[in-house]
């Protein structure tokens, strides 16, 4: 879904263009004279019904009518209109809104700029300007997401001030969200812009993907680290068998599932719990001395629920050999924490390593 699309109706279009996708795209038939000025739920960032028209327009000559749906959106209704549409889910959200609070900010950050752009701007002022400015729109779409939570896999939104972004890491967090992704556009040597994009779902994205800008670095806003490397030890005699110790000691605990490619020398894996842990192991001996086993336990037996899952892989050098892990589900930063200690003493050991 492409939040205020405007009148390109470019993102759907691009998405379509590359991937077998389909997407909604909203935008509001009303005139901006008809919206409450300070209504931010409801300033969609084409407020012009001319744009919705040439929105509607740009998806039928490019025959993707099929696979894009332009929807108008009226004052008082949600940014986020799954219900209206019957839908029960999406993939993602994604939004640009309108960089600016007013016109006058508009223009006077045009005038601070030393030189014109390279690229022409075709954001109409509609698209460009909105009560509150780009942070309040996107806590809108903040506010509906802690309603909807899991029914989109992934909400988005693209920021042109890094200052906002922070603040809106700063609400984000305050909403006990910490599944959420961080990256940067840099057209040329001149604009730069950021992407937020956060997630109700245990999926971790890749760390390259969720900590993805170099800029925000010293603004503490950057998600948890989600891969590490472990151990580096010296080649040993036989990689095969330094592999198959560190698989024995993971296929000995009490996961989910686990699988290992002895190709590729990593394998993924889920768990219930710190299940290498100690007090998990502590805890599984007074159980298997109790024979009466609660409902709870019973349940989650047959139906256990993933609290962690994981990558391992061990890569070869001309003179090393890394161990590392992912953090690729759950939402629990201490267990991953705690699973790179078990895999570093567990490669270690495997090693000979004191």
């Amino acid at each position: 879904m492409d939040i205020g699309t405007g009148a390109s109706c470019i993102y759907p279009l691009l998405g379509c263009a590359q991937r077998p996708w389909s997407f909604i795209a909203t935008g509001t038939s009303e005139s901006l004279s008809s919206m409450p000025y300070l209504d931010l739920a409801h300033a969609l960032a084409d407020i012009d019904p001319e744009s919705l028209k040439w929105a509607k327009r740009n998806v039928e000559i490019n025959d993707l009518s099929s696979r894009v749906n332009v929807v108008a959106r009226s004052t008082g209704s949600s940014l986020i209109p799954l219900d209206e549409l019957a839908l029960d889910s999406i993939d993602f959200t994604m939004t640009n809104p309108p960089f600016y609070r007013s016109e006058e900010e508009l223009l006077s950050s045009a005038k601070r700029k030393q030189r014109p752009p390279y690229t022409a701007c075709t954001g109409s002022k509609a698209e460009m300007v909105t009560p509150g400015g780009e942070l309040a729109f996107v806590v809108c779409i903040l506010k509906e997401s802690c309603v909807l939570r899991a029914r989109i896999q992934w909400y988005s939104a693209m920021f042109g001030f890094l200052s906002n972004l922070v603040d809106f890491i700063e609400q984000l967090r305050s909403s006990g969200i910490e599944n959420y992704a961080v990256t940067e556009f840099v057209q040329g040597n001149k604009t730069r812009r950021w992407a937020i994009a956060w997630s109700f779902q245990p999926m971790r994205p890749a760390q390259h993907v969720a900590r993805g800008t170099r800029s925000a670095l010293s603004k503490n806003i950057l998600p948890c680290v989600t891969e590490a490397e472990v151990m580096s030890v010296e080649i040993p005699e036989s990689i095969g068998e330094f592999a198959s110790k560190i698989t024995a000691a993971i296929e000995s605990l009490d996961l989910i599932s686990w699988d290992w490619d002895t190709q590729a020398y990593e394998g993924t894996g889920r768990a219930v719990d710190k299940v290498w842990a100690r007090p998990w192991r502590r805890r599984k001996k007074r159980e298997q001395k109790t024979p009466d086993e609660s409902t709870e336990s019973s349940i989650s037996k047959s139906d256990p629920r993933c609290m962690f899952g994981f990558k391992v892989w061990i890569r070869v050098s001309m003179k090393e050999v890394l161990v590392g892990c992912r953090w690729t589900e759950g939402f629990d930063a201490k267990a991953f924490e705690s699973f790179q200690g078990f895999l570093q003493s567990t490669a270690a050991a495997a090693a000979n390593v004191k």
